[in-house]
């Protein structure tokens, strides 16, 4: 959820990582492969659906492979500037590489600063839910898990210099995935009194904030045979669960010095 925000208030945070830190790797992995060349080797550059930048609403348009690079924020240009790298370095250099680009991500372990950590730990705080805008921006949600088994297939089995799309096929908007997680604590861990969606609140929205992503994985499952295997709902329960079973985890987190209020309003 704040990744985005956190681009927006320190922008050469994200120039440094993203592209200077990546440009770093590859020097490093080139480095290593030239002296150690093995049949298996290759660099698997991790991205996201944010460098080709929002779809309209209300249509099927999908992001492909082969969608054009028009990427919104401070954040998504260094990830789609790390992409350009990634694919210069392999040209240029013979360097064997892959790149994925996701759709966003939910699971066990994720950050609490993430949209649905974050919903969850505010809710049962008994806290304001945040809705940025009208809460109808939509994206494709995918589970940790299956997307750690698209990585695995994309390292083992994906071609050189390809890049491969992997999404959940789960469009929701922001909106309905606050929803959803009231609905789901409202079952497994009900309030005294009232109901959780009583605690959304509508704030100001986020400086050029895209409306739709959506992804087409059909490269995947016709070149890797993959394809998720999470239904988002029933991904959402576990994710749900996971978080008030394992609250000394992100508690943890959250009693240091990491900042989570809100930032990225420009």
């Amino acid at each position: 959820m704040l990744t985005v925000d956190r681009s927006i208030d320190g922008p050469l945070d994200f120039i440094h990582t993203n592209i200077v830190g990546v440009a770093t790797l590859l020097e490093v992995a080139r480095s290593y492969w030239k002296s150690n060349i093995k049949p298996r080797f290759r660099f698997n550059h991790v991205s996201t659906d944010e460098v080709y930048g929002d779809l309209e609403r209300g249509t099927k348009a999908l992001f492909t492979e082969n969608t054009a690079y028009a990427p919104s924020s401070p954040y998504a240009a260094s990830k789609a500037s790390s992409d350009h790298l990634v694919r210069a370095w392999h040209r240029t250099y013979g360097l064997p590489v892959v790149i994925t680009n996701c759709s966003n991500n939910y699971g066990p372990y994720q950050f609490p600063e993430k949209l649905i950590p974050h919903m969850i730990i505010k809710a049962i705080a008994g806290e304001m839910l945040p809705v940025y805008g009208d809460g109808l921006q939509i994206r494709d949600w995918l589970h940790v898990d299956d997307h750690v088994a698209a990585l695995r297939a994309v390292l083992l089995s994906g071609r050189d210099g390809e890049t491969y799309n992997i999404g959940g096929l789960n469009e929701v908007t922001n909106l309905q995935v606050v929803k959803q997680l009231c609905s789901i604590l409202g079952k497994v861990r009900p309030k005294a009194m009232g109901s959780f969606q009583e605690q959304i609140a509508f704030v100001q929205d986020r400086p050029g904030h895209d409306k739709r992503y959506a992804i087409d994985a059909g490269k995947m499952t016709s070149e890797l045979d993959w394809a998720p295997t999470y239904n988002f709902m029933t991904g959402l329960e576990q994710t749900v669960n996971w978080y008030l079973d394992n609250q000394d985890w992100w508690r943890a987190i959250l009693s240091g010095n990491y900042i989570t209020e809100r930032l990225g309003q420009a």
